[in-house]
């Protein structure tokens, strides 16, 4: 009979969330590191490089490898034969693991979680409480799946009560395209089907902790019919041509991961759930023996190609653009920004619309009129960091405040990540605007490219707070350009088909 003490349930927790948001799985290495390599398309395969150089340089770092940390995930399996030594519930054990590991303060986690959803939002500074799923099994041993889900890709989340009759492929496809680019592809679809509503989430859920083996699969052939299901979601999503960041290219997908269950004769319930490319995963098991080991990826798993700015790309000085010059940027065209940024995310828009009901302006001393917003809320610094990592998030989530923005408030142009709505487009095609999108999943490399930040408004937001960054060779790239034109429509179209399938050789 295994004894479980308290402090190596908690440490191991803490342990692994700490190694996680530093580390990828070398199977996702791997996986990333092949995509990279047969990429046809110059932005996906650019953005691809900058997700790749940005992880190895967080796992030498020890730094987060996207700015948003996750809410974590825990699936606790416990031995019926497992005793426990404390004086906490497992709950409370996993909720002071994750208080542990996100308030360290040799790589603080941004938290990330907010009290009263529906109300004030307040934030619960240590990322506490996780969501945590207890099983019991046989055994004498506590096997944790833990994991770190981006809000980005967890927005993704889709599921439908299917009639028996109808075609799982066809709903897949249907549903990909219109998750957007919001979810960071290139990663993880997992899929549940079967059970009930609440089952297929969780099944879907629970697939994306597994490795990254769609090839070895193909390599030995399916031997049944949900293996079958992965092999062609696999090929079908890749032919859409979305490509990596939704910029248009050969990989979308790097898995898809399927769980199935009985369910009842009269439905066929189906989750989907993306994992973004921080997809952030460990799984370990506890005997007795004292907390958890966790294996370092080997150095040598990363690409020797490190990111570089593409000659192409076109060097600006934002503390000297203007309208007329904004004009000539082309949809797909490679940047590097350099000057002054204003930061600004959800809560701070909120804000800054509810001053202007009120009829009491911006706060002194912040003037918005001709300044580029970047959507962001960075990790903190720690040691000599000016900002700890700090990548995009998803601009749609602004795209209600554009008006404001742009023609009450003057902002020449935005940055985040993923596609824009329709009426965002055509707001930033009245103002003569532009958008341009940042990689989602190269915090840690963004992050260097900014020599000076401080807090200019609203402090009480923690991290969505207004900041001004001084930036030097920002890269990005134009995705709404002032016509309209944006990559997230254009570049699919040119890349649908192109993806070449993978093949069982039996």
């Amino acid at each position: 009979m295994a004894l479980i003490k308290k402090e190596d349930f908690i440490e191991s927790i803490a342990d692994a969330l700490q190694f996680i948001s530093y580390y990828h799985s070398e199977d996702f290495i791997l996986s990333m590191r092949n995509a990279y390599e047969k990429e046809k398309s110059i932005p996906a395969k650019d953005a691809m490089l900058q997700i790749l150089t940005s992880s190895k340089m967080s796992a030498m770092g020890h730094r987060p490898i996207c700015q948003d940390t996750g809410i974590v995930v825990a699936f606790i399996e416990i031995g019926m034969d497992v005793k426990w030594q404390s004086d906490l519930s497992v709950e409370e054990m996993v909720n002071e693991g994750v208080k542990r590991a996100y308030t360290n303060q040799d790589n603080p986690l941004r938290p990330s979680m907010v009290l009263d959803p529906a109300g004030k939002r307040q934030n619960t500074k240590d990322n506490t409480p996780a969501i945590t799923h207890v099983k019991i099994i046989k055994g004498d041993k506590v096997h944790i799946s833990i994991s770190a889900k981006g809000g980005g890709s967890e927005n993704k989340a889709q599921f439908t009560t299917l009639n028996p009759s109808d075609n799982i492929v066809d709903w897949v496809l249907k549903v990909i395209p219109e998750m957007g680019a919001g979810w960071c592809p290139p990663g993880v679809v997992g899929i549940g089907i079967g059970g009930s509503s609440e089952k297929a989430m969780l099944l879907a859920k629970e697939s994306l902790m597994l490795p990254i083996d769609i090839h070895d699969l193909v390599k030995r052939g399916p031997k049944n019919k949900i293996e079958e299901l992965r092999i062609e979601l696999y090929n079908k999503i890749n032919e859409l041509g979305i490509g990596a960041q939704g910029f248009g290219g050969l990989t979308t997908v790097l898995d898809v991961k399927i769980i199935d269950y009985p369910c009842h004769a009269a439905s066929l319930p189906i989750a989907l759930i993306p994992n973004c490319a921080a997809t952030r995963h460990t799984h370990f098991i506890l005997d007795g023996s004292g907390p958890a080991q966790f294996k370092v990826p080997n150095i040598d798993t990363w690409p020797k190609d490190v990111w570089v700015a593409q000659k192409e790309a076109k060097r600006i000085n934002l503390d000297l653009i203007n309208k007329a010059s904004i004009k000539e940027w082309k949809e797909g065209d490679l940047l590097l920004l350099s000057g002054k940024l204003i930061t600004a995310r959800d809560s701070a828009h909120k804000k800054i619309a509810d001053l202007l009901k009120r009829g009491e302006g911006l706060p002194a001393g912040i003037n918005l009129k001709n300044k580029f917003i970047y959507y962001v809320g960075p990790v903190n610094a720690v040691r000599d960091e000016v900002i700890g990592p700090a990548g995009p998030t998803t601009a749609t989530r602004m795209d209600q405040f554009m008006e404001m923005m742009l023609g009450e408030l003057g902002v020449l142009g935005t940055i985040g990540k993923a596609e824009r709505g329709e009426k965002a487009i055509q707001i930033i095609k009245e103002h003569q605007s532009v958008y341009l999108s940042a990689v989602g999943g190269a915090a840690y490399l963004v992050s260097k490219a900014i020599t000076s930040s401080k807090v200019i408004a609203f402090p009480e937001l923690g991290m969505e707070a207004i900041y001004e960054f001084e930036v030097r060779d920002m890269p990005v790239m134009v995705s709404v350009d002032a016509y309209g034109k944006s990559i997230y429509s254009e570049a699919p179209t040119r890349w649908k088909n192109k993806s070449i399938p993978i093949k069982s050789t039996l």
